[in-house]
């Protein structure tokens, strides 16, 4: 047995249905399509999203917020995260994400200071809190800005 040799099991398949061929196919005359109307025609063609001239969905939902294209959204981190983080000596953005404190380490991280930090830490991120540094750098630790 190979592939070649594969067929459908008996009655899995049907040909399709010849259209319009005259009346005494069941089919002639209108081909299944009704009389008149939009959709009898032949050419005819409506938009996916067309309701007959009803007000739209899109139109009727109200518009709501706006994304600011030139803003940089962070990944917050707080220094009390810093502290599942064990036996390692410097903290990336890819540590962070291993860890899993951050979704992405190729989008901007920023450090803020709530908690208590616990251990010396060598972190490098975008972007940090003033707090934070002064909890980092209180432990000997230092904060490099990528």
């Amino acid at each position: 047995m190979d592939l070649g040799s594969l067929k459908h099991a008996p009655g899995a398949t049907r040909s399709n249905k010849r259209l319009g061929r005259g009346q005494a196919s069941g089919t002639g005359g209108t081909a299944g399509r009704g009389h008149k109307g939009q959709r009898s025609r032949s050419g005819s063609k409506r938009r996916a999203w067309f309701e007959g001239g009803q007000m739209p969905l899109q139109r009727r939902l109200p518009k709501y917020g706006f994304y600011h294209h030139g803003k940089v959204y962070f990944q917050v981190v707080n220094v009390e995260d810093l502290n599942r983080i064990k036996d390692v000596s410097e903290i990336t953005p890819e540590v962070l994400k291993s860890a899993g404190l951050v979704k992405y380490a190729d989008r901007p991280i920023k450090l803020l200071g709530n908690g208590k930090l616990e251990a010396k830490v060598d972190i490098k991120v975008h972007a940090i809190s003033k707090s934070a540094r002064e909890q980092v750098e209180k432990l000997g630790g230092s904060v490099t800005l990528l």
